[in-house]
C-alpha cells in the first residue's frame, strides 16, 4: 500500500487541481496568521501555534474547522488543568509527577478509544499532550519551581495552541469557504445510489455474494462519515440544526433499508421453492423499479416513483389469495423497505430545504468496548513512558520532542486497523526523514543569514508548508503531509528569539524521529486484539442488545443507532482475515434484521397482549439472542421453535386473529429459517477449514 501511495503523492505534489492548490494556499495562510498572531502577543513558543494550525486542515470544511477548534481549545484547557493539578500535587517529586502523567495519557487514550468522531478523538489528544507539555517544561526547568511560574508555563501552552484554532478557523471561514453541508449532500447522495444498487443486487438471482458485501461494506462506510460530520454542520448557521437531525434521519433510516433488504434478497436465494410465481414477478418488478429510482435525474422524480411503488405494493398486497402466511409476511416487509426509502429520500431533501414534518432519529452511536480502551490506553503510556525513561537517563532537551509528538499521533491513529495503521506510520517515518535536512539545511541555513523580519521568515517558511499541504489534502498522502509540516516546523522553530544552534536543532530532529519510530515498534508490539475474538465479543454484544429491546422508548431508532459501526467493525475485521464467505458480517446483518422482526412483532400484537403473552414474549426474546449465538457456532437450537409455537398459542387465545396477527406465524417461519441456514452455513465452512 505504501508503494501504491508514491504515485499518488507524485500526482499531488506536480499535479494538483485546483481544489487541492487552494486547500494548501490557505493552510498557508493560517498557519502565517497564527505565527504573526502569536510573535505579536509575544508568546514563548509561537511554534506551537503553527502546529495548532496544521491539524486544523485536515479536514478543511468550515464547520468541522470549527468544532475541531472548539475541541482542540476545550482539550488543551482540560489538559493544561490537569497538569497544574499533577504540579500541585507532585511537584518536589518529578518521579511521581511523571508516573501520574503517564497514568493521564493513558487513561486520555482509553476514553479516546470510546468516541469514533475524529475531532473528539483530537480533544483527547491535545488534552494528554498539552498536560505533557506543562509538566515536562516545568520539571525540566529548575528555576520553574513556584506556583506562579506553573500558571504562566500553562497558559502560554493553551494561549498558543488556541491561537493556532482561531486563526486556522477565521481562515476557514473568510477564504473560499468549503461546508460540510455539501460534504453531507455528496455522501448521502452517494449512500443513497449505492443502497438502491444494493437492493436490486440483492433481487437479482444472478448477484454474487462478493458483490453484495462490497456494496454493503461502503454503505457502512459511507453512513459513519454522514454520522460523524452531522455534528458538524450545526455550526454552519441557523440551518445547521437541521441539516443535522435530517442527516441522523436518514442514517437510521439506511440502517432499516439494509435490515429489511436482508430479508428480501436471502428468502428467494435460499428458498426458491417457497417463492410463488405472482411474488416472484413482484421481486423482479421491484428491482426494475429500485433501478429507475436510482437513475431518476432529479428528487421529486424518485420520490413520486418511490411512491408509486409503495402504492403499488399494497394494491399487490391485498390481491393475495390463498398465499402462504410467508409470502404474505414478506410482501408486508416490501411495503415496509420502500416506505423507509421514501423517508430516505425526503430527509436527503431536507439536507438542502427545511421539512418540519421529519421525525427526530438517533445518531449512530459507538460501539464502547472497553478492552479496546484498556489495550490503547496501555499502548499509549508505553509510549509515553519509553520517552520519559531515556529523558530521565539522558537530561537531553531533545527527549522532550520523543514524548510529546509520539503520543498525539499513538492517540489519533489508534482507531485505524492494524494494517492500515502500520502503513501510516511507515510514511509518516519517510516523511520525516525527508523533512530533517530540509528542516537543517534549507530553514535554518536560510533563516541564519536572513534580516530576521516577519515577511522574510514566511517567504521561507511558505515553500515547505505548501509541499506539505499538498499532501495533506488527500487521505491516502495525508501521512506524508503530517510528517513534513510538523517536523520541519518543530526542528525549524519559528517566534521571536530563534537560536540557530545546529546542534539543538540535531538533537530535536532525532528526537522526533526516535519517538515516531519507537511509536511504530510499540504498535507492531502491542498490536489490537484478536480479529476473531472481538468479533466474538461484537455477537454477543448485539445478543445483549437483542433482549434489551423492550425497555427502548423507540426501539428501531436504538437498535440501528447501537449496530451501526458495530457493523463495519465486523466487516473490516471480516476484511482483514481475507476470509472470503464474510460469514461474520452476516451475522451482523442477521443480528439487525432479527432485531427489526422483534420490533415489528411487538407493533403487530400491540392489541393481543396479555400477562401470558407477555411472559410469552419475553421467554421468546431471550431464546432469539440464545439461538443467535447458538448458530453462530454452528449449531441449531430447536427450542426456538417451541418457543415460537407457544407465543402464537398465547396470541391466538388473547383476542381473535386479525389482519395484524396473520402473518406473525410466517414472520416465525422467517426467522426458524434464517437461524437454520446460518447455522448450517457455518458449521460447513468450520469443517472446510479443518
Amino acid at each position: 500500500m505504501a508503494s501504491l501511495a508514491l504515485p499518488q503523492l507524485a500526482t499531488q505534489l506536480f499535479t494538483p487541481n485546483r481544489r487541492t492548490v487552494i486547500f494548501a494556499l490557505k493552510g498557508v495562510i493560517s498557519m502565517a496568521l497564527a505565527l504573526f498572531v502569536s510573535m505579536y502577543l509575544q508568546l514563548d513558543r509561537p511554534y506551537w501555534a503553527v502546529v495548532s494550525a496544521v491539524f486544523l486542515q485536515i479536514r478543511p470544511e468550515s464547520g468541522l474547522v470549527i468544532e475541531k477548534a472548539l475541541c482542540q481549545i476545550s482539550g488543551s484547557v482540560v489538559g493544561g488543568g490537569a497538569g497544574i493539578l499533577i504540579l500541585a500535587l507532585f511537584m518536589p517529586y518529578p518521579l511521581l509527577a511523571l508516573a501520574c502523567l503517564t497514568l493521564w495519557i493513558g487513561l486520555n487514550s482509553a476514553a479516546s478509544s470510546m468516541v469514533h468522531n475524529a475531532n473528539f478523538i483530537y480533544a483527547f489528544a491535545m488534552s494528554g499532550m498539552t498536560a505533557g507539555l506543562v509538566v515536562i517544561m516545568v520539571v525540566a526547568d529548575p528555576n520553574a519551581n513556584d506556583g506562579r511560574a506553573v500558571f504562566d508555563i500553562a497558559q502560554s501552552r493553551i494561549s498558543e495552541i488556541s491561537v493556532g484554532a482561531l486563526c486556522a478557523m477565521l481562515v476557514s471561514r473568510l477564504l473560499w469557504p468549503v461546508t460540510v453541508k455539501e460534504s453531507l449532500r455528496n455522501h448521502a447522495r452517494n449512500v443513497i445510489n449505492k443502497t438502491l444498487e444494493y437492493l436490486s443486487l440483492e433481487l437479482d438471482p444472478k448477484s454474487t455474494h462478493e458483490q453484495r458485501h462490497q456494496h454493503a461494506d461502503e454503505i457502512l462506510e459511507t453512513l459513519i462519515v454522514l454520522n460523524d460530520d452531522s455534528s458538524a454542520v450545526a455550526y454552519e448557521g441557523p440551518e445547521g440544526p437541521g441539516r443535522s437531525r435530517a442527516a441522523h434521519l436518514l442514517v437510521n433510516k439506511v440502517m432499516s433499508l439494509l435490515a429489511v433488504t436482508q430479508i428480501m434478497g436471502r428468502f428467494p436465494r435460499n428458498h426458491p421453492e417457497l417463492v410463488s410465481p405472482a411474488f416472484g414477478v413482484l421481486l423482479k418488478d421491484m428491482r426494475m423499479l429500485f433501478i429507475a429510482i436510482a437513475e431518476a435525474p432529479s428528487y421529486e422524480e424518485s420520490y413520486n416513483q418511490a411512491q408509486e411503488l409503495r402504492r403499488a405494493l399494497l394494491e399487490h398486497k391485498a390481491a393475495y389469495v390463498n398465499e402462504s402466511a410467508i409470502v404474505i409476511r414478506l410482501t408486508q416487509t416490501a411495503v415496509e423497505l420502500v416506505a423507509d426509502l421514501v423517508m430516505v429520500l425526503r430527509a436527503y431533501n431536507a439536507l438542502e430545504n427545511r421539512d418540519q414534518t421529519l421525525l427526530k432519529a438517533s445518531k449512530l452511536k459507538t460501539h464502547r468496548d472497553p478492552l479496546i480502551g484498556v489495550v490503547n490506553g496501555f499502548r499509549t503510556a508505553v509510549v509515553f513512558a519509553i520517552g520519559a525513561g531515556v529523558w530521565m537517563s539522558t537530561g537531553s532537551p531533545a527527549a522532550i520532542m520523543l514524548m510529546i509528538m509520539p503520543v498525539v499521533f499513538s492517540i489519533v491513529f489508534a482507531r485505524f486497523s492494524l494494517a492500515v495503521l502500520i502503513n501510516m506510520l511507515r510514511r509518516l517515518l519517510l516523511s520525516v526523514v525527508v523533512a530533517i535536512p530540509v528542516a537543517l539545511v534549507y530553514g535554518l541555513g536560510l533563516l541564519a543569514k536572513s534580516s530576521g523580519d516577519f515577511e522574510i521568515l514566511v517567504l521561507v517558511l511558505a515553500g515547505p508548508f505548501f509541499i506539505g499541504l499538498l499532501a495533506l489534502a488527500e487521505r491516502p498522502t495525508l501521512p506524508y503531509g503530517l510528517g513534513i509540516c510538523i517536523p520541519f516546523t518543530l526542528i525549524v522553530q519559528p517566534g521571536n528569539h530563534m537560536a540557530f544552534n545546529a546542534d539543538t536543532a540535531t538533537s530535536n530532529a532525532l528526537g522526533l524521529f526516535v519517538g515516531i519510530s519507537i511509536l511504530y515498534w510499540v504498535f507492531k508490539l502491542i498490536t489490537p486484539l484478536d480479529g476473531q475474538f472481538m468479533q466474538r465479543r461484537l455477537l454477543k454484544a448485539t445478543a445483549r442488545d437483542l433482549t434489551s429491546i423492550d425497555y427502548q422508548n423507540r426501539p428501531e431508532n436504538w437498535l440501528n443507532g447501537r449496530m451501526g459501526e458495530r457493523l463495519l467493525r465486523l466487516a473490516n475485521y471480516d476484511q482483514g482475515s481475507g476470509n472470503p464467505s464474510r460469514h461474520m458480517t452476516d451475522l451482523g446483518f442477521t443480528g439487525l434484521n432479527i432485531g427489526h422482526m422483534s420490533i415489528r412483532l411487538r407493533r403487530r400484537i400491540e392489541n393481543h397482549r396479555s400477562a401470558e403473552v407477555d411472559a410469552k414474549l419475553a421467554e421468546w426474546q431471550q431464546v432469539l439472542a440464545d439461538t443467535y449465538l447458538v448458530s453462530s457456532q454452528g449449531k441449531k437450537n430447536p427450542r426456538f421453535r417451541e418457543v415460537s409455537a407457544e407465543l402464537l398459542a398465547a396470541i391466538h387465545s388473547a383476542r381473535e386473529p386479525d389482519a395484524q396477527t396473520s402473518t406473525v406465524e410466517g414472520m416465525f417461519e422467517r426467522i426458524a429459517l434464517t437461524f437454520e441456514r446460518t447455522a448450517k452455513g457455518i458449521a460447513e465452512t468450520k469443517s472446510q477449514s479443518v
